[in-house]
């Protein structure tokens, strides 16, 4: 067994994690979907478990020796069940698209039809867009939102009641308003639908209470474990017992063989985290950071798309100010403003050169940013748009926000 230092060993490497650290200690993190663990997330998802196979599941597996493993993936399990109020969870999913593809395939046949958000709409790449493989399995239809940017029930009531789909499906990666999904539930009703919900983006927010839980309501709720839960990357699959044994099989031996039981211990820790008192106060402070983001961009004159926000994300038109997304994305990454160029609603550019950028909160959050912090970040913000061809400008707002991070170390006890 090699003993040797990753420093020594594999000088590459550990520059590059080093590298690494330092840009998200010094930089501003507001892709949505991102956000930064707790120390001792890091030692779980670091830990002995990544030694060992596990298939099956808690006091049913294929291998011995699991007897540890079983506690910890059980821990996962109960706290995912308390946070949620959910009455059967698979903590196994590698992550929210592995989640996602075991669900159609434990509950659909080839063929049948769901209906799901366009991910220019807000939606997401699992939902159906026609590039990914599942759209080659099942028949996606796909809604969109209305001129006013919310889901119009009506349409989708009328899109359900027309392709009577096996699957509605509602969620989204881009769309920054809550759902009504009792509404959806009793569309879904109303023709027999299953229904399904992706919180992946907002998971952390439902569990502290700050948006409409559809656990309760809906058969199935699939969510990542990052994102706004703020735990290591992977997937959850929450669901009503009826459909407990179909998923668990969908997911293993159906899809995926051995569980990451290092993953599924930084799991378990995270949903404690989740479970303490400070993180409803933390999840409320995002929805406070991105409605003054929110506020400060229409008083810079910018396009908000779905006409504001609800949770965690804003996603902006930059057209207006004469770039695209993609040249902003650039501009300010030279700042060291980390966010994501972005499709808009119906937008008349592609994928990787679109008319909007998307930036959200749980980053700057989780590092004890509140509102002053999120006027001085949208004021910096405009300032790139404004200078994006003037590399000294944006190198100076760069060293500002340096300053500013400063402030709010991350990881001191990694940085020393």
């Amino acid at each position: 067994m090699n003993k040797i230092p990753l420093q020594n060993f594999d000088p590459e490497v550990a520059g590059a994690i080093r590298h690494e650290l330092a840009r998200q200690e010094s930089g501003l993190e507001m892709i949505p979907s991102e956000n930064f663990v707790s120390l001792a997330v890091l030692e779980a998802l670091g830990s002995v478990t990544t030694n060992k196979y596990s298939e099956g599941y808690p006091g049913n597996r294929y291998y011995g020796g699991c007897e540890y493993i079983d506690i910890i993936e059980q821990l996962a399990i109960d706290r995912a069940k308390q946070l949620f109020g959910a009455e059967h969870v698979n903590v196994q999913p590698l992550s929210g698209a592995p989640a996602n593809i075991a669900v159609y395939l434990g509950l659909m046949e080839p063929g049948d039809t769901i209906l799901g958000m366009d991910l220019s709409h807000g939606g997401h790449l699992t939902h159906g867009h026609p590039v990914t493989y599942m759209a080659k399995i099942f028949n996606f239809i796909r809604y969109k939102t209305d001129a006013e940017g919310k889901i119009d029930l009506d349409h989708l009531r009328q899109m359900a009641l027309e392709h009577r789909p096996k699957v509605i499906l509602v969620g989204y990666s881009a769309y920054s308003r809550d759902i009504d999904y009792a509404a959806v539930k009793q569309i879904a009703e109303e023709v027999g639908a299953i229904t399904i919900a992706d919180i992946a983006h907002i998971a952390g927010i439902i569990a502290a209470g700050h948006m409409n839980n559809p656990v309760p309501l809906f058969d199935v709720v699939l969510t990542t474990t990052h994102k706004t839960l703020r735990g290591p990357r992977g997937g959850m699959i929450m669901c009503r017992e009826k459909f407990a044994k179909i998923l668990d099989k969908a997911v293993f031996p159906g899809f995926q063989g051995g569980p990451h039981e290092n993953v599924i211990a930084a799991k378990a820790v995270a949903f404690k985290e989740a479970l303490q008192p400070d993180f409803k106060t933390y999840a409320k402070q995002i929805l406070l950071n991105a409605k003054t983001l929110e506020r400060k961009f229409r008083e810079y004159g910018y396009r908000i798309m779905f006409g504001g926000t609800d949770n965690h994300l804003l996603l902006v038109d930059v057209t207006p100010q004469g770039l695209t997304g993609k040249e902003a994305q650039l501009a300010f990454d030279k700042a060291g403003i980390t966010l994501n160029k972005n499709m808009i609603p119906d937008d008349p550019r592609s994928p990787m050169n679109p008319s909007g950028i998307r930036f959200g909160t749980p980053a700057l959050t989780t590092r004890g940013m509140k509102e002053p912090e999120m006027e001085l970040i949208a004021g910096m913000m405009n300032e790139v748009v404004e200078h994006r061809a003037d590399d000294a400008y944006l190198l100076g707002v760069k060293e500002r926000v340096g300053e500013l991070t400063r402030r709010f170390p991350l990881y001191p006890e990694l940085a020393r």
